[in-house]
């Protein structure tokens, strides 16, 4: 679609024609504390040659040999059978699947994805779909506060160790429905929460858990799914699909399981694209499927007896009474839910398992080289899935800085991400990484932590 400015003369003629003195009088009806702030800190504008010469330097500076990078997306091989099946006409121009009669293929491709979360989840439910995994989880905390019944409070309790940009998208949609986050902090020992949480979950409308954590941590999900049942919290759990193929899924938490569980399908045989765009996946129990955005496929059979897929559920304001719906969704990411069923239909239950299994076994044998670094250690005790937390004897941005240079993203600074770890790095290892590339890695991070030691 090309992009067609208008001059100030031009929306001058506009809105002569309609009879508004000013674009903000189109407008007039947002009370004026729900109105965006002005954009701050966009740049000025730039010529196009000027702008192509930037991107084409931002792009080569993203050219890594390997990236060792997590932190809520992650590099995972991904069969050339998904994005050939992906890129066939009838999967990549079926925006929708409104007439059900004409759109067959597409429902039963989300139908069984709905299918598979709830396998992968233990869940009673599943959507299809939200935008990725940070708005899914802020509209899992709006779904709390109309679903719980115990109470009317509009408070959430959010782990500390909770990825803090979900925390951020959350917090901007949230805030002006109202609805109070509060943060829980964790053991600075083990990076997972704090013993008794049951205080803070009193006239709490829900428990947000990370399982991974944002540190590779696993917190005790039994015991907090209980605690929260106890205070009559619901348990909205946070989760890595790929990690699930191998932990306990949010439906088995418990005594009663988790009652909403969201995440991010991008390791689902999406690309890691520069940030986007990825999936956003939403599960619940039965109780509360009216109360979630995005659509629900349903099986059915037709007049002949043979099975049919229909639209069963769109709980959204483009189908019914603004006031009724349950999300602001009027789209979803129906290409990325094509990819990401193919990639559970090729690999299977096993082959997820062994994904799995070898990047658990990776950051294990990454944990086990970096820490024979002299002043090299794990900052937080206890398992993790495929991501830890590495404390180094020097500030960890200038390590990520110079191995970038020879062509190795080591992790993720925590500095600028969390107070008092300048000198921490998140690593992360999939699938994709071989025992010589975890060789050069600790080879390479040892060299560079003495760089950076002759310089300070």
């Amino acid at each position: 679609m090309p992009f067609i400015p208008h001059t100030a003369l031009d929306e001058q003629e506009m809105l002569g024609a309609i009879g508004v003195p000013n674009v903000d009088a189109l407008f007039d009806e947002i009370p004026g504390n729900l109105r965006a702030a002005p954009l701050t800190e966009v740049p000025a504008g730039i010529s196009e040659m000027a702008l192509k010469r930037l991107m084409d330097q931002r792009a080569r500076m993203d050219e890594v040999d390997l990236s060792f990078l997590g932190a809520g997306a992650y590099e995972h091989h991904i069969p050339a059978a998904v994005w050939d099946l992906v890129g066939r006409g009838e999967f990549m121009t079926a925006y929708t699947p409104y007439q059900a009669e004409a759109s067959q293929g597409t429902l039963q491709l989300i139908y069984e994805f709905q299918t598979m979360m709830t396998r992968l989840t233990a869940m009673d439910v599943a959507n299809a779909s939200v935008y990725d995994g940070a708005t899914a989880l802020a509209e899992a905390m709006l779904m709390a506060v109309r679903a719980n019944k115990t109470n009317k409070s509009n408070r959430i309790v959010v782990a500390g160790n909770l990825n803090p940009n979900y925390r951020a998208v959350c917090h901007t949609i949230v805030k002006n429905q109202g609805l109070i986050l509060e943060v829980l902090d964790y053991d600075p020992i083990t990076g997972c929460l704090l013993g008794s949480v049951e205080a803070a979950l009193d006239d709490a409308a829900a428990l947000v858990i990370s399982y991974p954590n944002f540190f590779g941590g696993l917190d005790d999900v039994d015991y907090l799914t209980d605690q929260a049942a106890s205070a009559g919290a619901l348990v909205i759990g946070v989760v890595n699909p790929t990690a699930l193929a191998l932990i306990k899924p949010p439906g088995e938490w418990g005594t009663r399981g988790a009652d909403i569980a969201v995440g991010e399908g991008q390791p689902l045989g999406i690309p890691l694209a520069s940030g986007g765009p990825y999936l956003g996946f939403m599960c619940c129990r039965q109780q509360f499927v009216r109360q979630m955005p995005g659509r629900i496929i349903g099986r059915t059979v037709d007049q002949t007896g043979q099975p049919g897929y229909t639209l069963t559920l769109q709980a959204r304001e483009q189908h019914i009474r603004r006031g009724k719906a349950t999300s602001n969704i009027c789209t979803n990411q129906g290409l990325l839910v094509t990819a990401a069923t193919i990639y559970m239909s090729l690999l299977g239950n096993e082959g997820l398992r062994q994904v799995a299994l070898t990047a658990h076994s990776g950051i294990n044998a990454l944990t086990d080289s970096a820490c024979q670094i002299d002043g090299v250690t794990a900052r937080f005790s206890g398992p993790v899935f495929h991501e830890r937390v590495l404390a180094l004897p020097v500030d960890a941005s200038l390590v990520v800085e110079k191995m970038a240079a020879h062509g190795v993203l080591p992790g993720l600074a925590l500095g600028d991400w969390v107070i008092g770890m300048d000198h921490c790095l998140l690593v992360n290892v999939t699938e994709t990484k071989t025992a010589a590339d975890i060789d050069r890695f600790a080879r390479l991070l040892a060299e560079m932590i003495e760089e950076v030691k002759a310089t300070c």
